[in-house]
């Protein structure tokens, strides 16, 4: 049966190595892994099993980083907690248990233990005791140590807003500045995958490329129903142009309201909309190639973009929008 979420992006991260760091009793056979790897065909996805010892663990890391030379480096939860401490590296960081040992502690984490994944040792469970839990906390101490301002610009952080096991957005936001919330629990599902990572995993893609997409702007009054909802298949649209475009949703001034779009913004778009909403009371100077706006507003001169006007005759709905876009085939 076919994902209705998994979707193949051959151009994505292709001929580049991405470094998978698993979680706590995780393997390198994990479900996120899969992911990665049917999202990015033409990537080399190497996830290591790490040793239970974190001392081991962050050593291994070390060396594979030295070797492989990784070009991007995703960890979750545990991993989140390693791949923070991998200085020089773009990283994205999704849940990272950067207080394990406290995480271990509340949640009963301490004796055995089983795997939750398969590993390439065949090894099915392990033991938690006092001195592992005293390593965890030695090695997550590490955490920000020797961050520099240009290491700070290459970590991004993603933390799900149902996350009832790991809370550590406070203290990862003391040291990073990208950082923001998604919707998910503290597991990913293939759904917060592909909406809350892979837009993240473009974007660095992007910027390592020094690729410039064609720009979008998005009225934040077209993407709104009569009762403040998603206005029909607009979530869908976001999805097919941030593929293809940089896209940017327009809110007028916080002191006209603006502040109740983010909050929209972030709960219907999400992560997309994160760095990539734009403040302004004169959309028509807004440099760009697109901008999507309501017929029903004044009409603007001047605009320094292709102007399309939502719920104009042309562009009735937003699959009037979709498809004007599918002909232009990124242009």
């Amino acid at each position: 049966m076919e994902n209705p979420y998994i979707k193949q992006f051959p151009e994505l991260m292709k001929g580049k190595t991405v470094l998978y760091c698993h979680g706590f009793g995780s393997s390198g056979q994990s479900g996120t892994v899969t992911r990665l790897r049917e999202v990015m065909p033409n990537a080399r996805v190497i996830a290591p099993d790490l040793p239970v010892d974190p001392h081991e663990a962050i050593a291994l890391l070390h060396h594979t980083c030295e070797t492989e030379k990784p070009d991007l480096i995703i960890g979750t939860s545990m991993g989140g907690m390693y791949a923070e401490q991998l200085r020089g590296f773009d990283r994205i960081c999704i849940n990272p248990a950067l207080e394990i040992a406290e995480t271990m502690r509340t949640h009963g984490m301490t004796g055995t233990q089983q795997f939750q994944n398969p590993r390439q040792d065949g090894v099915q469970e392990f033991y938690v005791d006092k001195a592992l839990v005293k390593a965890y906390r030695e090695v997550s101490e590490q955490r920000f140590v020797g961050l520099t301002p240009e290491d700070e610009r290459r970590v991004y952080g993603l933390f799900g807003d149902k996350d009832d096991l790991v809370d550590t957005m406070g203290i990862f936001c003391q040291h990073y500045s990208q950082a923001t919330n998604f919707h998910g629990e503290h597991r990913m599902d293939d759904k917060s995958y592909m909406h809350s990572v892979v837009p993240v995993i473009r974007w660095i893609d992007d910027k390592q490329e020094h690729r410039q997409r064609p720009i979008i702007y998005i009225g934040i009054e077209t993407m709104m129903d009569a009762y403040q909802k998603p206005a029909s298949s607009v979530q869908k649209a976001v999805r097919l142009l941030i593929e293809h475009y940089e896209v940017f949703f327009v809110a007028p001034p916080p002191f006209k309201g603006g502040w109740t779009e983010i909050a929209w913004l972030s709960e219907y778009i999400n992560v997309p909309a994160w760095q990539h909403t734009i403040f302004t009371p004169r959309r028509e100077l807004l440099y760009g190639d697109y901008l999507i706006v309501s017929s029903q507003q004044e009409k603007m001169e001047g605009s320094l973009a292709t102007l399309l006007e939502y719920g104009s005759d042309t562009f009735k709905t937003w699959e009037d929008i979709i498809e004007y876009f599918s002909h232009l085939g990124g242009q």
